[in-house]
This record gives structure tokens, C-alpha cells and sequence, in this order.
């Protein structure tokens, strides 16, 4: 993007933008790369830049931290590595790894999520790690800067030589001190180091009683640093030593510089790679900062912008609210341009908001253009320009000796002969600094050029003869900023397609204008122009009672939304309990049913106890007639309480039909309603079928029954039948022994009384109850069971060869 003047992003607000841009860097490799920012002109370089952002930001946001822990400008350290035999401290060499360090890692984080980040994994791709590079340095240079001692074995050697002489110097000096103070001569009691060599301090007039050489004499005069002749040889010797050592850790320096030298280039590489990845980061956190989005990119000249907030308002603002806790909102701009209109004019009162609404267009067509998301809703849809102009602000120049009309006639003279289809223009007060009539026809005449080109343009004016223009000019269409008829003040808020007022009369008035004057002044200006205003006042009125309108409709509108769906809440917690009652009634019946077989059989065994006494056969035959009954009552009572099945929500797939009523019979097997548990029809009457689900049994209408099955295949089972009938149909199924081994003790209980049960049913004299050894608790519990129990006649245990204590032998009454 080609940008005229060159001021244009000062005076569109980009500066506050690029300073908190800045303010996010990590290194001066970062602000480097800022300050040669350039827009972009290909939308595909945009397009991808954008891309890098927004999927850096998400990984800043919801991913481990990207690991830049160590971005440092080492440019100067490469530079100087360059010529052959040149090297660099040992603190450079450290900053030159952790660098490349922090690249290596920066490369692996993001080759790892290649899928999530697949712009950003593009360039953090081409970093070339070097291992071998870091692994020289980090031979010779320990982690704080500092040579190691292990650099090399000569060093090694060197610095405990070093070490030592040093102990012996220092103990020879410390003999030579305290000899000096016990004669009185010495200044202080520590030796001390002047001119690279181990003195003694000694007082000045006591310097020719000491046997040594003078290094040093202090400022006052009355300190002289001799070095005692027994220590001269040693001194000397260190001072060797340290030559040697100096001269070793040059060669390692220039080793290792020559290893980084080899890669040289690709350390460069990763540097520049590293300070656009620190400027990536800015972006994103910025992006972040100003709730940015990256919207749809085209390349038709189209403008829909939804809900953009102006970024150098929002960082405002923030910083307002910082530093005095003031709480203020940037108003939302909707504007649209490029696909019914090219042309756009914005009228309406000075400082409603004319100019912002414009900047922000044109600050977000340049924030786009340099790769930084925008603070819009991200279904906005915007292209990339190739050329932005503006004429906003008075720019006369004295030293041209040119007025404000005549800078605007400059700039609309270069606008007009670069006019196209991919251009963004912007001109404020358009057709101002020149008597009215001649600006306004002026005006009109450029943005008709500027239209016919297909420039994008967008202009703030106060010339009505500009709206009656661009409401009768295809291509042009008007845009006002509301304003509150009550209080006579803006709302800032953009409105497209509708002409502004300037309501300088009612401004007036409001200020308290003498009504004279504004009734002269209403004369003067025609009663054409005044109806005409008049108009917009009162169409604007109307529009802003139509958007409260629609405020309050959308908000009931949610409302509803928000009640229909507490009602879906409830309806679907009614249908769950419903569920939950049908259930429960089922397992109610469930129990009836058991309840009602346990009794038939304690019937029919008092019956048989009775050997069919008379009167005690017809007693138990009544308490039979009366259990049915019951039964029956209680099937219908569940029937009225069972809710009717719930239908579906929604269905898969069409379910098949059901046969008719008519064809289902006694034996089938059916379903209820929409159930899955198979039921057998037992009998059909009156229109309702009397079914068995397990031991559970239910009158069921027809109409809710679905076949899915013919009668079950019977098995007859022929035995001899005794002479009691009863007792014969009791035996089938009964059994001798029972083995409870690994119960728990009362299931083993219930266990032995259905034995029982069954055994006095079968007529049988003896059963055999197997609980093994174990500990005894559940011999013992079966046991005091089979104490109480009336049924029992004895109990003992088997004998050894039958298994002894671990089984019990039962005899029955």
C-alpha cells in the first residue's frame, strides 16, 4: 500500500498504535523491525501475515508458553565474529547461545502444534537449529558468562598453578606485614594490590626501613606500597603465569568464534527470523489487548465493517481508566462501502463524530495493510488498497506559500489523476476554505471524477447541495452521525444511508441566541434550505424513535428466547420423572406380584398341612378369591396412575408400522408402546390384552401393544403325578440341596427359605443346606434361621463321610 501524504498515518492516529506496538517488544531486535514496517500491497502477503498473528495470539492464549525466554540483539556480537581470527568475550559468546537456544525451542514448540499453527509453524520453520554451534560455546563458557577452568586442559593446569603461587605470595606477604607493624612502619594490616602486583602498605617516612620496591604512593602522600624483596621472584612468577593464562583463553575464544564462524550465515538467518518472530508476538499481544480479530479478506473494493471500535480511542480510554478508574466505551461503527456505493458522505453537527468515523475506516484499512488485526467483529469483510490518500486537517504551508484551499486543490489535483478501483480516499470539510456555493460545486465536481474512476472515497462536508448529490448520484450514498433531539448532543453513532443536519439553529437557540436574530438568520438562509433541514431533523427523529423501537423489540425478543427455553428445561424434567414414576410403578408391580405368589404358597402349604380338612380348604379358598381381588384393584389403580408414554422428540428414521390389533394373540410376544421389554399375551378380552412381563402381570388396551413375535416354543415335560394334585404341581422345579458356599449371610438365609418353601411344596421330608467350614458366621446364621423357622422339625450335621460340619442336614415337619 502506497500511502499520500506521507503523514498519513500520523494524522489517521496510527502513532499511539505503533507506541503500544512498541511497548510489546521483547528486544531491540523487535523495535528494529518496527521501524522498518512497511504495509504491505499484495493482498496474499497480508493474508498470510494476518494468519501468523491471529494463530501466534491463540497460542499465546490457550497453549503452554511459546519459549522466548532469552531474545537478545546479537547482532554486533556476529559482526564482530566475522573477520578471520577475531573472537569475542566469553558474556557475548554466553548471550550468542542462549539465543540460539531460545530458536531451537521456539522452532520445536511450534513444529509440534504444526496442525494448530500452520502460518506461524512456516516461519518459525525456517529457523536453522545449530546444536554443534551451541555445544562449542557451552564447552568453554559456563552459564554465567566466565570461562570454564575445564575449557581446556592447559588452561586447567594454568589456573591452579595460578592458585597456588598466589596462596604462597599472599602467606610471604602476610610474614612481611606483620613484621612491618610490630616494628611500626605499616599503615593498615591487609596487602593490597597496585600495579598488577602484591604489596604491603607501609608509612612514608618509614619507606627506606623496609627492604623492597615501590609501587605505588597514595594521594595524601603518607602511604607508600612497597613490595618486599622476598616476594619479587614470586610476584614475577604470577605475572608469568597470568600471561600464559591470558594467552591460553585467547586461543579457546578464537576456537570457538572460528566454530561460529563456519555457520555464520545461518546465525544471521536466525537472528533476522528471531526478530520477526519478537515483532509476531507484539502484534499478537496487541491484537489481544485491543480485542482484535482478523475479518474476511477480499480483493473487490468491498468495505463492510461491523461493530470497529477506533484502536487509538480504545488504548485511550484504557489508559483513563488506569490512571483515574474513569470508565468510558468507544461507540461501535457499522459502515459499509464499495458494493452498492463507492462514494460515501458524511454529514452532520461539528464534533458528532464525522471525522473519527472516517479515521477509523482509514486506520483499520492500515492496520490491515501492516498485519495487524482489527478491533471489529471478525464477519466483517474488508480488502487490502493499493494506494490510501487523504486531505484531512489544515495543511497550509508558509513556506510554499500556499492557503488551506490551495493545499486542498494540490491534494484534489493528485487524488483525481490517481483515482481506481483499488484506491481509499478520505477528505475532511470537503469543499471548505472558499465561498460556499463555489466549494459545494467544487466539491461535487471532484467526487463525481473520483466516482466515475471507482475510487473508494469517503468525505465529511456541511454542504447541503453535497446531500441532495449523493442522495440523487447512483454510486453515492449519505451517512450522518445521530444526534439526540432531546439534548441536542451526539451519540457518535454512525447512520448509513441517511443525510445529517447540521442543527446549527437548535444549537444556537439552545446557547440562547436572541429569537430575533435566529428568525433573520432562518429568513436569510431560504425557506427551501430550511424546509429541507427541517426534513432531516424531523426524519432523523423519527429513525432514532424507530431504533429504540427495535431495541426494545430485540430485548423482548430475548426474553422470549430465554422463556421458551426454561419451558424446554421444565418440559423435558416433567417427561425424566415421568419416566422415573413409570418405572417405579413397574417395579410396584413387580412386588405386588411376589407378595401375591409368596401367599399362594404359604396357601396352598397350610392346605396340605390341613390334609384337606373342610372348612380350613374353604377358608384358604376365600382368602384366594380375596388376594385376587386385591390384585385386580390394585391393577387398576396402576393403570390409572401410569402416565401415557412419552412420543419421541424427533425420530431417525420412520419406525414400521404396527399391526392391527386384531392380528395379535394369545402367546405373541409384544411390546408396550414404545418399550423394548418383550411381553406375553396370556389372554385377549373386551379390547385389552392381559400380558406377563417376568413375573409382573398388566391389562393393556390393544392399541398400545406392537407384535414382535409369534407364541414361545413349548416344552412339555412329562413325570409322575402323586395322588395329591397340589403337592405334585408344587414339585416341579423343587429341588434337595442348595450350595450357599461364598454367600453373604442373608442372602443365604433367603436362599434356605425358599428351599424350604419349595421342599414342603414337593412333599418332601429332608433337604441338604452346603455352607462349607470357613469361619462359621454363616453356619451359625443358617442355623439360627433354621431354629425359628416353624417348618423345621430338627436339624444336625451331616456325618464325616457326607461332609461333616461344613454340611446340614434339615428334616421338615
Amino acid at each position: 500500500m502506497k500511502l499520500y501524504p506521507a503523514a498519513a498515518p500520523e494524522t489517521l492516529g496510527f502513532e499511539p498504535v505503533r507506541q503500544r506496538l512498541e511497548s510489546h517488544t521483547l528486544s531491540r531486535l523487535g523495535e528494529a523491525r518496527l521501524r522498518h514496517m512497511r504495509p504491505f500491497e499484495r493482498l496474499d502477503e497480508a493474508r498470510e501475515e494476518l494468519a501468523r498473528v491471529s494463530q501466534f495470539a491463540d497460542a499465546l492464549r490457550f497453549d503452554d508458553p511459546v519459549p522466548l525466554e532469552h531474545v537478545l540483539d546479537v547482532r554486533e556480537v556476529t559482526r564482530r565474529l566475522a573477520p578471520q581470527e577475531a573472537f569475542v568475550a566469553p558474556e557475548d559468546l554466553l548471550a550468542l547461545r542462549l539465543t540460539l537456544a531460545t530458536l531451537r525451542r521456539v522452532r520445536a514448540y511450534f513444529e509440534t502444534r504444526r496442525a494448530k499453527y500452520p502460518a506461524v509453524c512456516g516461519l518459525a520453520g525456517r529457523i536453522a537449529p545449530l546444536p554443534g554451534v551451541e555445544e562449542a560455546i557451552a564447552r568453554a563458557v559456563d552459564d554465567e558468562g566466565r570461562l570454564r577452568d575445564d575449557a581446556s586442559p592447559e588452561l586447567r593446569r594454568l589456573r591452579r598453578l595460578l592458585l597456588q603461587r598466589q596462596g604462597q605470595l599472599r602467606e610471604m606477604l602476610q610474614q612481611e606485614l606483620r613484621r612491618a607493624i610490630g616494628q611500626g612502619f605499616a599503615t593498615e594490616d591487609q596487602p593490597t594490590l597496585r600495579n598488577g602486583r602484591m604489596v604491603i602498605p607501609v608509612r612514608a617516612e618509614a619507606k627506606r626501613k623496609v627492604q623492597g620496591f615501590v609501587q605505588d604512593i597514595s594521594a595524601t602522600g603518607q602511604t607508600v606500597y612497597i613490595e618486599p624483596s622476598s616476594c619479587l621472584d614470586l610476584n614475577n612468577e604470577i605475572r608469568e603465569i597470568e600471561s600464559e593464562e591470558r594467552r591460553e583463553i585467547e586461543r579457546i575464544l578464537r576456537a570457538v568464534a572460528a566454530a561460529v564462524r563456519e555457520r555464520l550465515a545461518e546465525v544471521q538467518e536466525n537472528i533476522r527470523i528471531l526478530g520477526a518472530l519478537d515483532l509476531l508476538q507484539a502484534k499478537a499481544r496487541l491484537a489481544a489487548e485491543l480485542e482484535a480479530s482478523v475479518p474476511q479478506l477480499n480483493d473487490e473494493g468491498i468495505l463492510d465493517i461491523r461493530k470497529g471500535r477506533n484502536p487509538g480511542l480504545l488504548l485511550r480510554f484504557r489508559r483513563i481508566r488506569q490512571e483515574t478508574g474513569e470508565e468510558r466505551r468507544v461507540v461501535p461503527l457499522d459502515l459499509r462501502l464499495g458494493a452498492d456505493a463507492s462514494t460515501l458522505i458524511i454529514t452532520g453537527p461539528n464534533a458528532g463524530g464525522k471525522t473519527v468515523a472516517m479515521k477509523t475506516v482509514g486506520l483499520f484499512a492500515l492496520m490491515l495493510a501492516y498485519g495487524l488485526p482489527i478491533p471489529a467483529d471478525p464477519l466483517s469483510n474488508c480488502c487490502l488498497f493499493r494506494r490510501l490518500m487523504i486531505d484531512i486537517g489544515d495543511q497550509q504551508s508558509q513556506e510554499e506559500d500556499l492557503s488551506t484551499f490551495s493545499s486542498h486543490i494540490a491534494r484534489m489535483k493528485y487524488m483525481v489523476s490517481q483515482a481506481a478501483p483499488d484506491v481509499l480516499i478520505l477528505i475532511d470539510e470537503a469543499g471548505t476554505g472558499t465561498d460556499p456555493a463555489e466549494g459545494g460545486a467544487l466539491a461535487q465536481a471532484v467526487f463525481e471524477r473520483l466516482t466515475a474512476a471507482g475510487a473508494r472515497t469517503i468525505a465529511t462536508t456541511h454542504h447541503g447541495t453535497l446531500k441532495v448529490f449523493a442522495h440523487e448520484t447512483p454510486g453515492v450514498e449519505n451517512g450522518s452521525m445521530q444526534f439526540d433531539q432531546e439534548t441536542l448532543s451526539p451519540t457518535y453513532r454512525f447512520q448509513q444511508g441517511i443525510p445529517g443536519s447540521s442543527y446549527a439553529f437548535e444549537i444556537a437557540q439552545r446557547g440562547g441566541l436572541h429569537r430575533d436574530v435566529l428568525r433573520r438568520a432562518r429568513a436569510l438562509v431560504g425557506r427551501q434550505k430550511t424546509s429541507l433541514e427541517e426534513l432531516i431533523t424531523a426524519f432523523q427523529a423519527r429513525t432514532q424513535a424507530l431504533e429504540q423501537q427495535l431495541a426494545e423489540a430485540g430485548r423482548r425478543e430475548e426474553e422470549a428466547a430465554a422463556e421458551r427455553r426454561r419451558y424446554e428445561q421444565r418440559a423435558e424434567t416433567l417427561a425424566r420423572r415421568t419416566d422415573e414414576i413409570t418405572q417405579k410403578a413397574v417395579e410396584e408391580a413387580e412386588r405386588i406380584v411376589a407378595a401375591a405368589n409368596a401367599r399362594i404358597e404359604r396357601t396352598v402349604r397350610e392346605i396340605r398341612e390341613a390334609q384337606a380338612d373342610r372348612d380350613q380348604t374353604r377358608e384358604a379358598r376365600e382368602r384366594l378369591t380375596e388376594l385376587r381381588e386385591t390384585l385386580e384393584q390394585k391393577r387398576r389403580d396402576l393403570e390409572t396412575r401410569r402416565p401415557a408414554a412419552r412420543k419421541p422428540a424427533r425420530t431417525a428414521r420412520p419406525a414400521p408400522a404396527a399391526p392391527p390389533a386384531a392380528d395379535i394373540r394369545a402367546g405373541d410376544l409384544v411390546v408396550v408402546d414404545d418399550g423394548k421389554t418383550p411381553a406375553e399375551v396370556l389372554e385377549i378380552s373386551g379390547g385389552e390384552a392381559y400380558v406377563a412381563i417376568g413375573a409382573a402381570r398388566m391389562r393393556v388396551r390393544l392399541n398400545r401393544l406392537q407384535r414382535v413375535g409369534g407364541p414361545k416354543k413349548q416344552v412339555v415335560t412329562y413325570r409322575r403325578v402323586g395322588a395329591d394334585g397340589a403337592a405334585a404341581l408344587g414339585a416341579l422345579g423343587a429341588q434337595r440341596a442348595v450350595d450357599l458356599r461364598g454367600r453373604r449371610a442373608d442372602e443365604a438365609v433367603a436362599e434356605v427359605e425358599r428351599l424350604i418353601d419349595a421342599a414342603i411344596l414337593a412333599n418332601l421330608d429332608t433337604v441338604e443346606v452346603l455352607h462349607g467350614k470357613g469361619t462359621g458366621a454363616l453356619r451359625q446364621a443358617i442355623h439360627e434361621y433354621l431354629t425359628r423357622s416353624p417348618d423345621v422339625a430338627s436339624f444336625e450335621e451331616a456325618p464325616i463321610e457326607q461332609g461333616g460340619a461344613g454340611v446340614t442336614h434339615v428334616h421338615l415337619k
